[in-house]
């Protein structure tokens, strides 16, 4: 898939100056420091072209002195953005909310390389609604049913349904089952493969590793929880539902990968792959399948769902 040429992100982002500043610093000087991976050059550039500005529209220039806890937006730039070339479904909108099938490889939010190849712009160009927002996390890699706020006065509503638990995810897997699982079913019977689902819950410790996006079991008190089934196997492969109890970053890859069965077609578990473009032809087996939940502002009761991987084990999988 060609990269287009640069981008400029269509809405701004920000970042909040710190409180304690030295009066003299500037703007300018603030962002090569704090953004120092960008470089001093293209934040000199971004200024000078008129890129930079306050949260009411004025510009910001390159002797511009900081305001403590101020907001200063700037347009995040690509060289060359890459074309997703799956689309997005809406699924259900009313007032206040929108559930949303995001495809696999499209990030939610612009990030990395992606300034306007993301969900939000997409349904703010399709819809013509400027404040949506997601209410929640779903990794670029990974598909599924995702859950928008439409309204910004009642957002935090709906933020409070997955801090508070209260609200139901299921997700869908495909993974290589471990030697030993692979073996049993190739020699069970047709009525011991029926006694599928198999069952396992996950508790353990979850830490940052190096690089940073990247975590990793560590010894201690257990701070993520994931309910994980096995319920159809096919050729060595399994089909998995899980159930994230708590929402750490990438817990059901690592998860799956404590159990010796990474997805398929992950590049960050077991082992980082080398950085490169995507392979359209292999997205992650991970799918957020269904949402559940009461609603917090109109009361009714959501239970919306996705396509899965179902259909890949039907032929010759048993259940």
């Amino acid at each position: 898939m060609t990269p287009s040429t640069t981008a400029r992100a269509a809405q701004p982002s920000f970042v909040v100056l710190p409180r304690d500043l030295s009066p003299s610093l500037t703007v300018f000087a603030f962002l090569a420091e704090h953004f120092a991976r960008i470089g001093e050059e293209v934040w000199r550039a971004r200024i000078q072209s008129g890129k930079v500005h306050w949260q009411d529209g004025s510009p910001i220039d390159l002797d511009t002195l900081c305001r403590p806890t101020a907001r200063v937006y700037y347009y995040r730039e690509v060289e060359a953005e890459t074309q997703i070339p799956f689309r997005e479904k809406i699924l259900y909108r009313d007032e206040q909310i929108m559930l949303v099938h995001k495809p696999h490889f499209l990030p939610v939010t612009p990030s990395g390389n992606y300034v306007n190849e993301c969900l939000v712009h997409r349904l703010r160009i399709a819809t013509g609604i400027s404040t949506i927002a997601p209410a929640h996390r779903l990794d670029r890699e990974t598909a599924g049913v995702m859950l928008m706020s439409l309204n910004p006065e009642t957002r935090h509503r709906y933020h409070e349904l997955f801090l508070s638990g209260t609200i139901c995810k299921d997700y869908q897997a495909v993974a290589a089952l471990t030697p030993e699982l692979a073996a049993a079913h190739s020699e069970a019977s047709n009525s011991e493969v029926r006694d599928l689902p198999r069952h396992w819950t996950v508790k353990n410790r979850l830490h940052a590793a190096e690089p940073s996006f990247l975590m990793q079991v560590i010894p201690g008190e257990a701070n993520s929880h994931s309910e994980i089934s096995l319920i159809a196997v096919k050729d060595g492969l399994g089909l998995f539902e899980l159930s994230p109890i708590t929402g750490k970053t990438h817990q059901l890859r690592v998860h799956m990968q404590s159990l010796g069965m990474p997805l398929l077609n992950d590049r960050f578990y077991p082992t980082l792959k080398p950085k490169g473009p995507d392979d359209f032809d292999k997205p992650l087996k991970l799918v957020a399948k269904r949402l559940r939940f009461r609603d917090p502002i109109s009361g009714r009761d959501h239970d919306v769902s996705c396509e899965g991987f179902d259909a890949e084990f039907l032929e010759t999988g048993s259940r």
